[in-house]
């Protein structure tokens, strides 16, 4: 298909070069979904509102899930804004939203709206419940979807369920879905097809997520009770343990080779044939946790380290940069800390991503080059950059 882009630059040599996308600015799993598809090349439009991120208030410029954007600062309320922004749309090949359902249809930039001024722009929606359904128009969080579908009560202690970050429903079963789902249409509409809408909800793509532990409960080989399972610290073999310094390894040897290894190289006084035998879990773990809590982290991490047992560190965040293998991949830089781009491809090292712009830090590049004068619309309101956002 042959599209046309911003007269901006795209990222050379990498797979989305010469894409463009447009993202109404939201919060959490949109914007990582936009990050990732600037990461792969294409030149992804961050349509800003003037109302402040509420999590990144007055330090837009931290947040990184906006890293390798350009920034268009437009209020929406204001004549003429919507039509900027459908000029936009003529030239873009795709568009990510993730407003609830009816919202985005109300501001002027639905899918029937957008695709009467491109047919062939792939239309992505990102939501926690989805477009239809009788929660569709209620709101919730990470949390709340992950609740609903199951995978909460699977993750956490015996006694209380424990929240994983929001790694399992914002960007696990949100984004990195609406970019399978982005990427797939738009090999589509490259073949002729159009108005393509994708439908990406958290709830739908969490429960994808649980396939492989559905299968297990369909084999009766999972309980319905946390901590008594293979994959959620119910066997000594793959859980995690304290060590002297108060802080902890984590156990991972599922296959009978890498248990024997385990237990050779921790040496303790287990029989490597009694892996499977669950009468003997309780004081397998009982056994482990003792031999664990003689020596500090660093102590077992030096005597696992490379070896076919399965047992690594507990690493906090910013201990994670100092790890060699880490280090030696690139997986993540500092200042700030963030990870490299992934994935990558053959002979391609991570580059350092481009820091998030402040908001508007581009309105005035853009305009140009959809053959506007700015001066009038920004004395107007309907643009802004962030010097004349800071006085809004």
């Amino acid at each position: 298909m042959t599209t046309l882009p911003l007269p901006g630059t795209p990222l050379p040599g990498k797979p989305l070069s010469g894409t463009t996308v447009i993202e109404l600015a939201g919060l959490g799993p949109a914007p990582f979904a936009a990050m990732l598809l600037a990461e792969l090349g294409a030149d992804v439009i961050r349509v800003e509102r003037p109302a402040a991120n509420i999590f990144f208030r007055g330090r837009e410029t931290d947040d990184l899930t906006n890293r390798g954007k350009r920034s268009f600062a437009v209020d929406l309320k204001q004549p003429g804004a919507v039509d900027l922004v459908l000029e936009l749309v003529e030239r873009a090949d795709i568009l990510i939203e993730g407003n609830r359902p009816g919202v985005a249809e109300r501001l002027g930039l639905g899918p029937e709206q957008c695709h009467a001024r491109n047919p062939r722009l792939v239309y992505g929606r990102m939501t926690g419940w989805g477009q239809d359904g009788p929660l569709s128009q209620s709101a919730g969080h990470d949390i709340n979807y992950i609740a609903l579908t199951g995978a909460l009560h699977a993750i956490g202690t015996p006694a209380d369920p424990i929240p994983p970050l929001n790694l399992v429903g914002d960007f696990g079963g949100g984004s990195l879905y609406l970019v399978v789902g982005l990427l797939a249409a738009l090999n589509a509409a490259r073949t002729g097809v159009e108005r393509q809408v994708v439908d990406a909800a958290i709830v739908d793509g969490t429960a994808h997520l649980l396939t492989a532990i559905h299968a297990f409960l369909a084999a009766d080989s999972w309980v319905e009770r946390r901590g008594e399972n293979l994959l959620d610290g119910g066997r000594p073999y793959y859980t995690t343990y304290r060590t002297s310094d108060g802080r902890h390894m984590a156990v991972g040897c599922l296959e009978p080779q890498f248990y024997a290894e385990f237990v050779r190289l921790l040496e303790v006084d287990l029989d490597p044939a009694d892996q499977m035998n669950a009468d003997t879990w309780p004081a397998a773990r009982v056994a482990i946790a003792a031999r664990f809590a003689t020596a500090t982290m660093a102590e077992w991490s030096a005597r696992f380290d490379g070896t076919d047992a399965c047992v690594t560190p507990v690493l906090s965040l910013t201990e994670a940069a100092a790890s060699p293998h880490l280090r030696a991949r690139g997986t993540l830089q500092e200042s700030p800390l963030q990870a490299a781009p992934a994935p990558r491809f053959a002979g391609v090292r991570p580059s350092v991503p481009t820091p998030p712009p402040a908001p508007g830090a581009h309105t005035l590049e853009i305009l140009a080059e959809l053959g506007h004068a700015p001066e009038q619309l920004v004395r107007e309101g309907v643009v802004f950059t962030p010097q004349t956002r800071a006085g809004r």
